[in-house]
């Protein structure tokens, strides 16, 4: 994996613009690049995909249309019925995540999963949209009435354990990759320099494995990891009380 240094050194800190010091509000450039990079590459491939499925009869459509249904199929046995807005939320949030995970196997990139601030703002999108449409199913006297189960003395500890959610779904996914990419960079400098060491990982077939699995199988797997996270708390989040017969 290898990094536009002069990218991932730049660090600016937004509140030094208020007279404010504090690395909590530091940004990476490093991954405000590779993020707008992804988005853009997001966008090359959606339109690649529309002018596919004007042809009905090629593979590309016939994959995207498989990959569709699964999709929907899966948001239809998780809440019960198909609803089409939380499909697109689950299937947006995967696929943006899985190009922020795989990004790494094209040269001079490197994963903005591997910076908490990504992870941690994608797990606030999450638990936000999460409490949005819990609040709207449930009323909020029904939400605020969650807290209290079983009864009232567990409210901080209810409290504390819905919002750990977010520190919990962040960190996992920060954790996987982070460590993915250590494992990648300390590969790579440990064959760095010997001519012997970098021909015997190429011929062998080593560098392609570790590419592939570190860089891709790990990047889909804690992708829909984090998607089936979300998808089952808006499930439990949209579930309403069975009126007592």
């Amino acid at each position: 994996m290898m990094e536009i240094e002069s990218f991932e050194q730049n660090q600016v800190n937004i509140g030094s613009w208020f007279g404010i010091e504090s690395s909590f509000l530091t940004i990476s450039l490093g991954t405000i690049f590779n993020t707008w990079f992804i988005l853009l590459l997001l966008i090359l491939i959606l339109l690649l995909f529309r002018f596919s499925l004007e042809r009905k009869k090629s593979t590309l459509a016939y994959i995207l249309l498989s990959a569709t249904e699964s999709f929907m199929e899966l948001i239809s046995q998780t809440l019960g019925k198909f609803i089409y807005k939380h499909f697109a939320f689950i299937t947006s949030l995967f696929i943006f995540i899985l190009f922020c995970n795989c990004i790494a196997v094209i040269p001079w990139t490197t994963e903005p999963t591997t910076d908490l601030n990504t992870t941690l703002a994608l797990g606030l999108v999450s638990f936000f949209y999460k409490e949005y449409y819990a609040i709207k199913t449930q009323g909020l006297w029904g939400y605020f009435q969650e807290f209290l189960r079983p009864f009232f003395l567990m409210l901080p500890v209810n409290i504390i354990g819905h919002f750990s959610k977010i520190i919990s779904i962040s960190f996992r996914l920060f954790g996987n990759i982070f460590g993915g990419s250590i494992i990648m960079e300390l590969y790579r400098h440990a064959i760095a320099g010997s001519l012997l060491l970098e021909l015997l990982g190429l011929f062998s077939g080593l560098n392609f494995l570790i590419l592939i699995f570190f860089g891709l199988f790990e990047g889909i797997i804690q992708a829909f990891v984090f998607s089936m996270l979300s998808l089952t708390y808006l499930a439990l989040a949209l579930q309403e009380d069975e009126p007592e017969a």
